[in-house]
């Protein structure tokens, strides 16, 4: 009789109410892990994905110009790399044109994006391809020819910029046949810093009689104050006629 008596008393007490705060927890708490799930969405999924059709989108690219008859002197298969002389470069492209694929065997196989003229970012950088600087010389070019590309979202084509190694390739394929670049050194700068894409980066008033490549990025990822800038050197031209050039291997760039 106490027994069932005293599991009646239990049975009689009432819930602990909701109250305001345990209420405001509970939906900070899901806000909370909905948002992380955003963000591992937006920085590792969503640009994994992303980066994959880039890269196929750019691979399409690639095969289209190898169908096409190249309009550059006929060259031997087995012939060497041309002298920066007869180095053929492309007019200005147009705001968003494609003109070229930008390669880096220290980035794996899989890693190609496309090239667009421009830097804005709604559709260029947001779009998820690499934009080229207007006023800065073309692929091949003598002076500075210049890109960016985000780190993080649209695919990341960037996120790999710090592990470049000096003598790595950075190669660029057009129409005409691969530009073959060999980075040199990485530094971080501010974002004001816009001597970086000057025709002898950061040479004020010095005209160039070289050929120079550099990339820019965000530097950290999610800081937008800061750039990352990656310097190249041109090393070779290779028409398409010669085929792929050795510097595809990242053996052969190590």
């Amino acid at each position: 009789m106490g027994v069932t008596a005293g599991v009646a008393r239990q049975r009689a007490v009432p819930r602990r109410r909701a109250t305001f705060m345990s209420v405001l927890g509970e939906i900070l708490l899901t806000v909370g892990v909905v948002t992380l799930l955003y963000v591992v969405w937006q920085l590792w999924i969503g640009d994994l994905i992303i980066g994959a059709q880039k890269s196929a989108e750019a691979a399409t690219l690639s095969q289209k110009w190898d169908a096409v008859e190249p309009d550059v002197p006929d060259v031997a298969a087995s012939a060497p790399p041309v002298q920066p002389e007869t180095v053929p470069v492309l007019p200005p492209a147009g705001h968003a044109e494609q003109f070229g694929v930008m390669r880096v065997p220290r980035f794996g196989d899989a890693w190609m994006f496309a090239i667009a003229g421009g830097v804005s970012r709604e559709d260029v950088l947001d779009v998820g391809e690499i934009g080229h600087y207007p006023d800065t010389a073309m692929p091949g070019g003598v002076g500075n020819s210049a890109y960016a590309a985000h780190r993080w979202t649209a695919g990341a084509p960037f996120d790999p910029i710090d592990r470049l190694v000096v003598g790595d390739a950075i190669v660029i394929e057009t129409a005409d046949g691969w530009y073959t670049y060999r980075f040199r050194n990485l530094e971080y700068v501010q974002d004001t810093a816009v001597d970086v894409l000057l025709p002898v980066p950061q040479a004020i008033g010095v005209a160039s009689d070289g050929r120079y490549l550099t990339l820019t990025s965000c530097a950290p990822k999610f800081d937008v104050l800061e750039r990352v800038v990656a310097y190249a050197v041109f090393d070779a031209f290779t028409p398409r006629s010669a085929g792929p050039p050795a510097s595809l291997t990242l053996e052969e760039a190590t």
